[in-house]
């Protein structure tokens, strides 16, 4: 598994380096021994803190995204990592449950897109005026999947974001998942 770490505004260290990419190369051996890579980002937080940010491409169509702030480096980053792990061992145990199939198809790293990163942008300065229009954060192209409801709820939970867009597999329509103010998962379909 191809592991990258990089520093935002922070000097990562050998030491770091290595821990990142003996905890990650143990993770993948125990659920996904052929997965693609991870980008490990540490950065400055508030208040004499470090942010963790993780982005696993485990297989195709499949990222898994953690994140965790902490007051040292080491710590942030086991937190990310810790929540990684669970949302893997969730998804298993839902494929598990779900038809007991064993994963075998995986990508290779030429198949990942280029934009399948994420970037993190400067605070805009407390004086400036945001005017009529909300500031754009991040504009990317991405792949809309194809999936049932549930695969598509599990996505979003595996994804930690707060919404997907899917292309419905029974009804071939657009739809989406979202998670609601409440905790609950909210899903809109088009009407026909």
């Amino acid at each position: 598994m191809d592991v990258r770490v990089s520093g935002h505004q922070v000097s990562t260290g050998a030491a770091f380096r290595t821990h990142v990419t003996e905890r990650l190369q143990a993770m993948a051996a125990k659920y996904f021994s052929r997965a693609l890579g991870a980008h490990v980002t540490l950065s400055a937080g508030p208040h004499d803190s470090f942010v963790c940010d993780i982005v696993c491409h485990v297989m195709q169509g499949l990222v898994l995204k953690g994140s965790n702030r902490a007051t040292t480096a080491y710590t942030a980053f086991d937190g990310a990592a810790d929540r990684i792990e669970k949302q893997l061992r969730r998804y298993l145990r839902r494929l598990k449950d779900k038809n007991g199939a064993a994963l075998d198809t995986v990508a290779t790293t030429a198949e990942i897109p280029e934009n399948a990163d994420y970037r993190i942008f400067r605070a805009e300065p407390e004086d400036s005026e945001a005017g009529d229009a909300p500031l754009t954060i991040a504009e990317m192209r991405v792949d809309i999947p194809e999936a049932t409801v549930s695969d598509a709820i599990m996505m979003l939970d595996l994804r930690n974001t707060t919404a997907l867009l899917f292309t419905n597999a029974a009804t071939g329509v657009l739809n989406m998942v979202y998670r609601r103010e409440d905790g609950n998962i909210g899903w809109v379909e088009p009407r026909s």
